[in-house]
C-alpha cells in the first residue's frame, strides 16, 4: 500500500500539498470512512449501553444503583481527560498508527470490563476505556476531512459521526437486549469485538501516512493560545448541554408528565435516535453550504424546540415530536467540529479531539442543571427550559466568536 501524507485541513494549506485524494479512488475513500464510522459505532454503543444495564451491574457487584452510576461518571471523566492529553503526547505520531492504538485500547478496555472481578476494577477500567474516546473521534474527523475537497469536509466528518448516531438507534438497543438476555458482561464483550473489528478494518483500508512537518507538542499546545478555539469549545459545551438536559430525564418525563407507559420509553428513545441521524445527515450537508449559518440556525432551532418541549410535554404527540426534533439538533455537531478545525490553525489534533471533551462537559452540565430544576420542584418538563437557556448561552458565545473574527479580518 502506498505511503501518502494525510493533510491537516484542505482549506488551510496550498492545493498542491493535498496529495492524498489523488492516490485514492472514491471507493477507497468510502471504505476508509466506513472503517472510521465502525469505530464510532463501537464507541457510541459502549458509552450508552451501560445506562440500560446499570441495575444489572449494581446487582452483580452488590452496590446501589446510584453508586453503580459512578461508572458512567468515570467513563465521561476519561473522555474529558484523555482527549487533550493523548492529542498532545501523540503529536509526533502518524495518524494511522494513532487510530490503531486508540481503537485497540478501546477494544481491550471493553473486553477487560466484561470480566472485571469487582466494582473498583470495573470502575477503573471504564475510566481507562474512556481515555481514547475523544482523541479517536477528533483524529478520525481530521483524516476523513483530509481525503475530500474543502467544500465536502463537513459531510466527511458527518459520515464518521454517523457511526455514533446509528449506535444510539441500533447498537445500544441490541447490546442492551443481549445484556438483559444473557449478562451485562456479554454487552461489553460485544463492544470489545466491534473495537477489534475496527482495528482490522483500519489496518486493511487506511493508507500509511507520515508525521506532519513541524508537528510537535508545543505546536499542539498552541491551540489553547487561540481565543477562537476556546470560544468554539464553549459553544459545544453550552450549546449541546440542552440536548443532554432533556435526554437525561426523558424516561421520567415520558411516564410522569405525558403519562405514557414504561414500554413507550423505548419508542421515545428511538425517536431521539432517529432525530440524531437525520440531524447528522442534513446538518453536515448544510454545513458545507454555510458553516456559520448552520451553527447559528441550529442554536436558534434548539431554543425554539426546547421551549416548546417544556410547554407541551404533557401531550404525548407533542412530546414525541419535540423529542425527535431535539435529536435533530445534533445537526450542529459536524459544523462545530469543522469550525474548530478551521480556527485551530496548525494545532489540528488537539483542537479536534477537545471537541469531544466539550461534548462530555455538555453532557455533565445539562444533566446537572436539569437535575437542579427538578429538585427545586419545577418538574421534569422544565428540563426543556434549561436546554433553551443553554442554547441561548451557546448562541451568545457564537455571536461573540463571529464578531471577533470579523473584527480581526477588518483590522
Amino acid at each position: 500500500m502506498s505511503k501518502i501524507a494525510v493533510a491537516d485541513d484542505v482549506s488551510l494549506i496550498p492545493h498542491e500539498e493535498v496529495q492524498a485524494p489523488a492516490f485514492l479512488t472514491p471507493t477507497a475513500i468510502l471504505l476508509i470512512q466506513l472503517a472510521l464510522a465502525v469505530g464510532g459505532f463501537g464507541i457510541g454503543t459502549g458509552e450508552f449501553v451501560i445506562m440500560g444495564l446499570l441495575p444489572d451491574v449494581a446487582a452483580t457487584y452488590g452496590v446501589s444503583i446510584p453508586m453503580a452510576g459512578y461508572v458512567i461518571t468515570a467513563y465521561a471523566l476519561g473522555v474529558v481527560v484523555g482527549a487533550p492529553i493523548i492529542a498532545v503526547l501523540s503529536a509526533r505520531m502518524p495518524r494511522r498508527t494513532l487510530l490503531l492504538g486508540l481503537m485497540a485500547t478501546f477494544a481491550v478496555g471493553n473486553i477487560l470490563s466484561a470480566v472485571a472481578p469487582d466494582f473498583l476494577s470495573f470502575t477503573i477500567l471504564r475510566f481507562l476505556t474512556g481515555l481514547p474516546h475523544g482523541a479517536y473521534f477528533g483524529v478520525a474527523a481530521l483524516v476523513a476531512a483530509s481525503l475530500v475537497p474543502a467544500h465536502r469536509r463537513a459531510r466527511a466528518v458527518g459520515r464518521v459521526m454517523l457511526g455514533l448516531t446509528i449506535a444510539t438507534l441500533i447498537g445500544t438497543p441490541i447490546a442492551t437486549f443481549l445484556g438483559q438476555i444473557f449478562s451485562w458482561r456479554s454487552a461489553f464483550m460485544l463492544v470489545g469485538i466491534i473495537g477489534a473489528a475496527t482495528v482490522a478494518l483500519l489496518w486493511w483500508f487506511q493508507p500509511r501516512d507520515t508525521v506532519r512537518e513541524g508537528a510537535s507538542v508545543r505546536r499542539e499546545l498552541g491551540a489553547f493560545g487561540r481565543v477562537q478555539v476556546w470560544l468554539a469549545l464553549a459553544v459545544a459545551a453550552s450549546g449541546f448541554g440542552g440536548m443532554f438536559s432533556i435526554f437525561s430525564y426523558i424516561a421520567k418525563t415520558t411516564t410522569d408528565v405525558a403519562n405514557l407507559s414504561v414500554a413507550t420509553v423505548s419508542i421515545v428513545l428511538a425517536l431521539f435516535g432517529v432525530g440524531m441521524n437525520v440531524g447528522n445527515i442534513v446538518g453536515s450537508r448544510l454545513a458545507d453550504l454555510s458553516l456559520n449559518g448552520t451553527i447559528f440556525g441550529m442554536l436558534v432551532f434548539n431554543v425554539v424546540v426546547m421551549t416548546v418541549f417544556s410547554l407541551t410535554a404533557a401531550s404525548p404527540v407533542m412530546l414525541c415530536i419535540c423529542v425527535f426534533l431535539t435529536g435533530c439538533g445534533f445537526a450542529a455537531c459536524p459544523a462545530v467540529q469543522t469550525r474548530l478545525m478551521d480556527v485551530a490553525g496548525d494545532a489540528q489534533t488537539l483542537a479536534a479531539a477537545s471537541t469531544h471533551s466539550a461534548f462530555n462537559m455538555a453532557n455533565a452540565l445539562g444533566a446537572w442543571l436539569g437535575g437542579l430544576v427538578i429538585t427545586w420542584g419545577f418538574g421534569y418538563a422544565a428540563t426543556g427550559y434549561v436546554g433553551a437557556v443553554l442554547s441561548l448561552v451557546g448562541l451568545a458565545v457564537f455571536a461573540l466568536s463571529v464578531a471577533l473574527e470579523k473584527k480581526a479580518v477588518t483590522a
